[in-house]
């Protein structure tokens, strides 16, 4: 369907749209003639089901309607008369236009003091904004988005809007000159696309200062041309880090707009789970994991993505290889459900979606590669895979990624996978091992302190 799609929508006609409706509607769409539930798995939970707009015969004759004749009906349509609302007639109500004079009476939606065009003044210790973004004119968060409270927060993020975050050609000079700087030159060098990989949340939380100071260190990595963005936390909501919604919120627009100004145009990343998306249809497993972890639930996860902070959300696969058995979830159906989950979402719209893959490192199977290494790009799901070459546990042992000649015949998909390497701890040398990499992968995550 995905083929003929991209087909149709050269055209200008949109075949099938993917959504989320009660079981009540999935079971009632079974004999709707403009289901295409047949398209997808079998195990498709049942709440995701496929709808035609338009059927392929009927999209190629919406195309051929506008395209015969060399496009004389396209050229021959002319605008819709529209309808318009006459200002002036008793009853009507049409909002104010620049330079009409606002009125200041009690009916007015314009706040007492904005007459004239003119903004209001904050009052002591107000907070105030204006531009309708959700975000102040200086790119600091409403209160509202932080917390319910009116008082303003104390968190680092006060301070965010002050601080000057911009980084001088001395600064990308040295930056250049240190090994993170230096693996990038290599990773350049080797052919490679390069994203740096670091974590801020911990400089966030140690104060102003320390948080600039790493900001800007970051920065002057990526103001080379051959970085292609940052991802800057993993594990958000997840691990410890954070206790409650409006630090993880603070931390991200704090961060976010701290590189926009030190790195601009550099894409922004961030790395986190969402267990209950490894549940699927199965209830009693997502109460459980809204449970565990009440910071990562979907809709959260999501509100970030909206809010334009993060260009690029990696989401771990390491949960669905174990934790979900007390619901008969084998890894196979949890890596199903999540996909799944993210496509009916439409995720891939708010921001580019990556799979995070820790588990092809030690000892693998053909069949695990292939899997877990393509079957997120394959259903359409993620844009790209990021594996993993070295992981360390908790009890100091070492895995490395070991399936080379396996991934060498993933070629067809090597423009959506990256690897995740950390350059202070080579395997030869940072050259020859970036080097190896290319040979698989056409971007890399250099680890940075």
């Amino acid at each position: 369907m995905r083929f003929t799609l991209r087909r149709a929508l050269a055209v200008g006609a949109m075949l099938t749209v993917l959504g989320v409706v009660t079981p009540a509607v999935a079971a009632y769409s079974q004999d709707d003639p403009r289901s295409c539930n047949d398209l997808m798995g079998a195990d498709t939970p049942a709440y995701v089901v496929c709808h035609w707009l338009a059927k392929p015969e009927e999209a190629l004759g919406v195309a051929m309607f506008w395209l015969s004749d060399d496009g004389a009906n396209l050229k021959g349509a002319s605008p819709s008369d529209g309808q318009f609302i006459d200002c002036s007639a008793p009853g009507s109500s049409c909002p104010a236009l620049e330079g009409e004079e606002i009125g200041g009476d009690e009916n007015s939606p314009y706040p007492e003091g904005a007459e004239d065009g003119g903004a209001p003044e904050c009052e002591a210790g107000q907070q105030c904004s204006v531009d309708g973004t959700g975000e102040g004119g200086d790119g600091t968060p409403r209160r509202s988005e932080l917390s319910g409270s009116a008082t303003p927060s104390a968190s680092p993020t006060t301070t965010t809007a002050t601080q000057n975050f911009t980084t001088s050609a001395q600064d990308v000079t040295a930056a250049a000159q240190t090994p993170a700087g230096q693996a990038v030159t290599a990773a350049k060098a080797a052919g490679v696309r390069v994203w740096l990989d670091t974590e801020l949340a911990d400089d966030w939380k140690a104060g102003a200062e320390g948080f600039a100071a790493a900001v800007k260190r970051i920065g002057a990595l990526a103001a080379r041309p051959e970085v292609a963005g940052i991802r800057f936390t993993s594990q958000l909501g997840y691990n410890t880090t954070f206790k409650t919604d409006e630090e993880v919120t603070a931390f991200v627009t704090a961060a976010s707009a701290a590189l926009r100004q030190a790195a601009p145009g550099k894409r922004l990343g961030a790395h986190t789970v969402v267990p209950e998306l490894a549940c699927g249809a199965e209830e009693a497993c997502k109460t459980e994991m809204r449970k565990r972890y009440p910071l990562v639930v979907p809709e959260k996860v999501e509100s970030l993505l909206s809010a334009g902070r993060v260009d690029q959300l990696s989401l771990d696969t390491g949960l669905l290889y174990g934790g979900y058995e007390t619901w008969k979830i084998n890894a196979e159906k949890a890596q199903r459900n999540q996909w799944i989950q993210v496509r009916a979402r439409s995720w891939d719209v708010l921001a580019q979606v990556a799979a995070e893959e820790t588990g092809l490192v030690g000892q693998v199977t053909p069949e695990q590669v292939a899997t877990r290494a393509s079957t997120p790009v394959m259903d359409g799901a993620a844009q790209q895979v990021n594996l993993w070459t070295r992981v360390q546990d908790a009890q100091g042992t070492v895995k490395r990624l070991t399936a080379w000649d396996e991934l060498k015949k993933l070629n067809p998909i090597k423009r959506r996978l990256a690897a995740v390497y950390n350059p202070t701890t080579p395997e030869v040398d940072v050259a020859a091992d970036l080097k190896k990499i290319a040979e698989n992968f056409s971007q890399v995550y250099l680890t940075t302190a």
